[in-house]
């Protein structure tokens, strides 16, 4: 049952180019959460990041059934309202922040593991089938909310980035224990955005010497940004990756975060033995590339190397982050 009240959101009607527009909806309640689990938040903070670009070009992106427009959304921060009778962890005044995928139908939905899920059909809060966070308030049940602590309230609504490269990073070295001993010393950051700076952050804090690469040349904030968590960063104009490899070694660990797809062939030869690179970039355009198949195929293969993408996050990623 709804509030009857109605709220400003920004939606789009998905796959219509630049449809982006202020829609007025109605205002959900905590009764719109069955058996009284339903937490109402107020949104306090969405970013917007290249999802949301991709969205609003119409590459990709789904309304909820039986609507037309799908409020966009998925980086969020918000102040608890009002909870549900039998929401005990949360209260009116707590900053939380909601997590994106949604349960489906595949075993790993079914065991509390929703990023992982093998349905062709995913449920994605502001991208795919649910709406997401860009309103005025939102509900969602307890389950899928995290709190914050009250002194991260300024940085909040980087949580839900910030879990795309806790998940990225910590399935590396889940996969990498088939070495029994995997030490890496050598990291390499593929895009000085928000997930770039993100991955640099966690990957010095892990104790790795981290190369951060994009187009800009310094002087450039992003770059000051990098620099000042210990890391290096490196204009790919002035000195791509291959040749970065080539002075100072192959990597042991990338991460790529550009949102460029055909660069990620390259990336794939810049790999020590025994690497790993993990792919975090949602990519909805058709760009081709033509590339050295043979000799990628053979150095992966005698390297022990390892490709694996990342989406979403689980709750205990968010909790990590």
């Amino acid at each position: 049952m709804n509030s009857g009240r109605s709220m400003k959101a920004i939606a789009v009607n998905p796959g219509k180019p630049d449809s982006v527009h202020l829609a007025e909806v109605v205002k959900p309640s905590v009764d719109d959460i069955p058996r009284g689990y339903g937490v109402l938040v107020k949104t306090l903070w969405v970013g917007v990041d290249g999802t949301d670009k991709e969205i609003i070009a119409g590459e990709y992106g789904a309304a909820p059934k039986g609507e037309k427009i799908l409020i966009i959304g998925h980086e969020n921060f918000g102040r608890v309202e009002a909870v549900g009778p039998n929401v005990m962890q949360f209260h009116p005044g707590d900053y939380v922040v909601a997590m994106v995928r949604r349960a489906g139908t595949s075993p790993f939905d079914r065991i509390g593991m929703p990023d992982m899920s093998t349905d062709d059909t995913y449920l994605e809060r502001g991208i795919n089938l649910l709406h997401g966070y860009l309103a005025e308030y939102y509900v969602d049940h307890a389950d899928y909310i995290v709190k914050v602590p009250q002194n991260h309230k300024e940085i909040g609504v980087l949580l839900e980035p910030l879990t795309v490269v806790e998940k990225g990073i910590a399935q590396a070295f889940e996969i990498q224990r088939r070495l029994k001993v995997w030490e890496p010393r050598w990291a390499a950051v593929m895009g000085a955005g928000t997930i770039g700076r993100l991955a640099t952050l966690v990957l010095r804090l892990r104790g790795l010497e981290v190369t951060t690469f994009a187009l800009e040349r310094k002087p450039y904030l992003n770059a000051d940004l990098v620099e000042a968590l210990g890391a290096q960063y490196v204009s790919t104009k002035e000195l791509p990756i291959l040749e970065s490899a080539k002075q100072k070694g192959l990597y042991d660990l990338i991460i790529e975060a550009t949102g460029f797809s055909p660069i990620v062939f390259e990336r794939m030869q810049a790999l020590a033995k025994n690497g790993l690179l993990v792919l975090t970039s949602v990519t909805g355009g058709n760009r081709k590339v033509e590339i050295p198949a043979d000799r990628i195929n053979l150095e992966f293969v005698l390297g022990n190397k390892v490709m694996v993408g990342t989406v979403s996050a689980g709750r205990c990623d968010y909790e990590l982050g």
